[in-house]
């Protein structure tokens, strides 16, 4: 038999093997007994019985004229006889027996007491010393089937009392554990966005240690993962402005200079500090996603987000297609979080996309985003870490390799996922990344 992994089929499976076993130790002790007091019970009942025919059959000896007349006993009703009996002078001879008896399956008389045979219980007993004997037997199997009777009775509630018992045991257990399923589900919960101590009141003082540690740990990696984000966002916020002022000054030296190879290391110098401030603006919105607070208060209407981010990106080229939906899409999502995931998917679209195939951008019921391009598809082995931050794909076009991971850090944080395809659902290449939102709460009837 496997025993099972969980603490809770552990102590179900002990305290009911324990109890079943328990009450078939009772049950078999109970059975000894009863059966000894059966037994007696009927001893008693042969003695007593015996002790009653023997003085009326001594009378209807002594009265008698003829030593040699073998009287019977007739029955009064037909009906089963328990006990059957001979009496005996003290020659041997049966003078006196009772209905149904057979004087060949009595033994010779041994003295007062009991004899089994190999079918019945036999009680011996004399008078007038020992000159009229008397020979009851009870046939073995009347007690076999009283005994029978009896255990039946005794075991037919147990075979019904051990499953409830069963059944009670997995269900006290089960209601035992609740805190401890409770405790586990907090543990599950908790996350790079929620690292917020659990609740251990509730919890058995077997397990409030424990809760107590990883109280602890959490608060320790919180404090960790808050000093990590915070010097991302300074860092990238810091650089803003010498960037900004160093790209300016790159810009003048290019306007003022003639000279050619100056200028052309002056275009060098701009596109470097143009991908260094796009890098620092990468890393403010990692940081922002990394940080948590995705929720809004309030639901907002996705639509004129993403609309305004299409048109900001695509600045009227009509290279970008965006499907706007018949009504209101509202979601719980922070517009700000869902501006910046928004405007990642289609930059990475666009940038790796295929230059003259449209990117098609859909925004769907409950907050939801689909973001598909033209180009060859994906290898499954590039697919599954293209989310993963400075990661890139097999591409010649720029890039930090940030965007697939802001846009992954922004889903998770909000309860949803990002879903990354190649070839596009319903085409034979291209890639789509989708934004699968968390799942609506149900509201409390």
């Amino acid at each position: 038999m496997t025993v099972p992994r969980s603490l809770q089929g552990r102590l179900s499976l002990v305290l009911g093997l324990g109890l079943t076993l328990l009450w078939l130790g009772a049950v078999g002790v109970s059975s000894h007994f009863l059966l000894r007091e059966m037994n007696e019970v009927f001893d008693a009942a042969m003695e007593e019985t015996a002790q009653r025919v023997l003085p009326l059959a001594v009378l209807d000896v002594m009265g008698r004229d003829d030593d040699g007349l073998t009287q019977s006993v007739a029955s009064l009703r037909n009906r089963d006889d328990f006990f059957t009996y001979v009496v005996r002078d003290r020659t041997g001879h049966v003078v006196l027996q009772s209905h149904g008896a057979n004087p060949d399956d009595f033994p010779p008389y041994p003295g007062p007491g009991f004899v089994d045979t190999a079918k019945d219980r036999i009680y011996f007993d004399g008078a007038m010393h020992d000159t009229v004997t008397i020979a009851l037997a009870e046939p073995m199997e009347h007690r076999r089937a009283a005994a029978t009777k009896a255990l039946l009775a005794l075991g037919l509630p147990l075979a019904l009392l051990i499953p409830l018992s069963l059944l009670g045991v997995w269900l006290a257990v089960r209601g035992a554990m609740a805190p401890l399923r409770g405790f586990r589900a907090a543990i599950g919960a908790r996350g790079a966005n929620d690292l917020t101590p659990i609740d251990a009141v509730a919890l058995p003082s077997e397990v409030a240690p424990i809760a107590s540690a990883v109280n602890r740990l959490l608060g320790r990696l919180g404090r960790t993962l808050e000093a990590e984000r915070a010097f991302t966002a300074n860092a990238a916020h810091e650089l803003r402005t010498p960037v900004a002022a160093a790209l300016a000054q790159t810009q003048r030296l290019i306007s003022e200079t003639g000279d050619p190879d100056a200028r052309a290391r002056g275009a060098q110098i701009e596109a470097a500090m143009q991908r260094l401030a796009r890098l620092s603006e990468k890393l403010m919105q990692l940081a922002r996603a990394e940080g948590g607070r995705l929720q809004a208060v309030q639901s907002a209407d996705l639509g004129p987000i993403l609309g305004h981010v299409v048109a900001e990106l695509d600045a009227g080229k009509g290279r970008v297609r965006i499907t706007p939906p018949d009504w209101p899409v509202r979601s719980d999502i922070d517009p700000d979080a869902f501006a910046i995931l928004a405007r990642n998917l289609i930059e990475n679209a666009l940038k790796h996309g295929q230059a003259d195939a449209p990117v098609e951008v859909a925004l769907e019921a409950g907050g939801g985003l689909r973001v598909t391009n033209g180009g060859p598809v994906v290898p499954a082995e590039d697919l599954a870490r293209l989310s993963q931050p400075f990661e890139r794909g097999q591409t010649l076009a720029g890039g930090a390799g940030l965007g697939l991971a802001i846009a992954k850090t922004i889903a998770a944080g909000s309860g949803g996922a990002l879903h990354l395809a190649s070839p596009a659902p319903g085409r034979d290449d291209g890639f789509e990344a989708r934004f699968i939102p968390a799942p609506a709460a149900t509201p409390m009837a």
